[in-house]
């Protein structure tokens, strides 16, 4: 396949971020007018997805909060947001243990300061804030309560169960989440975790009446792919399950910037890239240095743009640490990758 004339290491410098086919390429994306706001102009956005049968249709690329009020200040969130919405983001995801709770809080300010609430869809988690844990009824109506106050709205866009909870039947939280969708205080739901069977169990449980699961939260990219690929994908294809995968830049390391064992810092996050450092991570790298260059764009753009045309990807979950890193993520929605492009990063991710 011919390439840009971009050599690879040119291509290896660009910023690392932790971020049924047709014969030719995947479905062309059509822009969508995004309105005015007081952090950019009128813009053109790719092709919206939807989130299962919720009624939401966003930009495919959801922004990751876990590092905000952690390794992010509240300026710098607060920088990194206003890139994401000034860009054409509407996604944000959090939780309530995000930093216990710091992340959502930080969201809830930007939101209030830059009068954007009506423009952005909120996703959150509830099950594992050390005051409300579990999902038990009163665990939940206390999480929920709680993350409302911190984001400052009042309804809650998206719910996760953040995991499963053996100790407490699926049927009382459906039930207690039931309740708080009545009140007005949740719009939707989603599992983050759940095991194939779980789901099946909470479809049968949502045949009775009980809230159905719309979206589902896993990790998953071109590193991680067995975890998901098999059961957990055909129980989500079978029930329409929104899938926003995260990880999906695999902790930063398919942004390129890790590619010996001494770029690794000698940390958490350097143990887990560790991991990656092998025949095949630097087999996906090399395709996806090719690509990107083919594309003039960078290796984590490609990373999420893989993870976009996948069946039933409704938009990847991904982190940055700058501003300038959200130019990356977004841009992945524009991108139209061949069907040669998408075998060659099967095969070398397989």
């Amino acid at each position: 396949m011919a390439r840009h004339t971009m050599t690879r290491d040119a291509q290896r410098e660009r910023e690392a971020v932790e971020l049924e086919f047709d014969a030719e390429v995947i479905d062309e994306p059509t822009d969508v007018l995004v309105e005015s706001n007081p952090v950019s102009g009128p813009i053109r956005v790719p092709r919206k997805a939807a989130l299962g049968d919720t009624g939401i249709a966003v930009h495919p690329l959801a922004l990751g909060g876990s590092v905000f009020g952690w390794t992010l200040s509240h300026e710098a969130s607060f920088a990194v947001l206003d890139r994401f919405a000034g860009l054409g983001g509407e996604l944000i995801d959090t939780a309530d243990a995000y930093a216990s709770g710091r992340s959502e809080q930080i969201i809830g300010a930007w939101l209030a300061d830059r009068g954007l609430r009506d423009r952005m869809t909120v996703m959150t988690k509830a099950g594992r804030h050390p005051e409300h844990r579990g999902l038990s009824p009163r665990s939940l109506q206390g999480a929920v309560d709680a993350s409302l106050e911190r984001l400052r709205v009042e309804r809650i866009d998206v719910l996760f169960f953040h995991g499963e909870d053996a100790e407490v039947p699926l049927e009382e939280s459906l039930g207690a989440v039931d309740r708080l969708i009545t009140a007005g205080k949740v719009r939707s739901i989603g599992a983050s975790d759940f095991s194939p069977e779980r789901l099946i169990e909470a479809r049968v449980l949502a045949a009775n009446g009980l809230p159905r699961f719309q979206t589902v939260t896993t990790a998953y990219n071109l590193m991680d792919r067995r975890g998901f690929e098999g059961a957990p994908e055909l129980v989500a294809h079978a029930q329409g399950l929104a899938v926003l995968p995260y990880f999906a830049l695999a902790g930063g390391f398919l942004g390129g910037g890790v590619r010996r064992r001494t770029d690794l810092r000698h940390d958490a996050r350097g143990a887990r890239l560790a991991r990656h450092l092998g025949r095949r991570g630097h087999r996906v790298l090399a395709v996806l240095d090719d690509i990107a260059a083919e594309h003039g764009v960078t290796p984590a753009t490609i990373a999420v743009a893989w993870l976009q045309s996948r069946p039933t990807v409704a938009a990847p979950v991904a982190g940055v640490s700058r501003p300038e890193q959200v130019d990356a993520l977004l841009a992945a929605g524009s991108v139209q990758l061949q069907r040669s492009e998408l075998v060659e990063l099967d095969r070398a991710s397989a």
